[in-house]
């Protein structure tokens, strides 16, 4: 499992970390993956794209999965 330190931030929202991390190649790619519902958050399917993500939670697709730290 990767990691995602927040560093000073309060959360980050769920298609920027999929930018950041890698995660998908771009924007546009995220929204399809998220509006799809090939994303869970802590276990459970998530559609909003800009969920907030918090210290703790884990973000998963396709078998890869960060934790915020």
């Amino acid at each position: 499992m990767e990691e995602f330190k927040l560093e000073k931030n309060e959360f980050i929202e769920l298609n920027d970390l999929m930018k950041i991390t890698g995660m998908c190649e771009s924007g546009g790619m995220a929204k399809t993956m998220i509006t799809e519902g090939r994303i869970t958050v802590d276990g459970k399917v998530e559609t909003r794209r800009r969920r907030k993500i918090r210290l703790g939670q884990i973000v998963a697709m396709e078998g890869r999965e960060v934790r915020i730290v």
